[in-house]
């Protein structure tokens, strides 16, 4: 059973460039909001930093981690591990704080079926357009028009997931969609009950899939 002394798990995905990482950025300034730093086996981006965006391995470590079972979730995308260590993250809800997870779909299915002693809430994050998501690859990959282009080819594989969240929010503009995501979780934390209007998701879904 959970507890409300325990902090909320808190679940945040989406089609690679649909700017999920910025809104964890944004939630980790909150008081009591802590992100779970992923282990991944990719190359650091320019200005990311080992311990602070991700912790940086290698293949054999990775695996290891693997074997050892000290991961909640992990997987491979675009030839690359990602993984959610364990035990910081149980360590933090026990004391109460609130863990954000910048994970994809298969993460997220992972962590459901672990069905731990913590409340989880799960919200996949829509770009406006499929052209505004291919801009923003663009300006972030421009130097490797093949990364754009796999990103572009998973975008579909990755958006017939967004039912199998507990809500889905379309980022827009990004103040209003990091406010609608913080109203979700306080209406989640105080166990009150969420206005969601799911026919103008599905309408923005057969749009992207157009």
């Amino acid at each position: 059973m959970s507890s409300t002394k325990f902090g909320l798990m808190i679940v945040l995905s989406s089609p690679s460039g649909a700017g999920k990482t910025t809104l964890v950025k944004l939630l980790s300034k909150r008081d009591n909001y802590f992100v779970s730093i992923s282990h991944t086996t990719r190359k650091p981006r320019e200005n990311e930093k080992n311990g602070r965006d991700y912790f940086f391995v290698s293949n054999n470590d990775f695996e290891k981690s693997i074997k050892n079972s000290e991961f909640l979730e992990y997987a491979k995308v675009f030839k690359n591990y990602y993984g959610s260590p364990k035990l910081p993250v149980i360590e933090k809800l026990k004391k109460g704080s609130n863990v954000v997870f910048d994970i994809d779909w298969q993460g997220t299915q992972q962590i459901k079926k672990h069905k731990m002693d913590f409340e989880l809430l799960t919200i996949f994050v829509l770009p406006p357009s499929k052209k505004e998501l291919l801009d923003r690859l663009s300006n972030r990959d421009m130097k490797d028009k093949l990364i754009v282009n796999e990103r572009m080819k998973e975008f579909e594989k990755d958006l017939i997931h967004w039912s199998e969240y507990d809500f889905v929010v379309i980022n827009d503009d990004l103040n209003n969609c990091f406010n609608e995501i913080c109203n979700i979780i306080e209406l989640k934390i105080n166990g009150q009950s969420i206005d969601y209007q799911k026919k103008i998701i599905e309408n923005h879904i057969k749009n992207l899939f157009k």
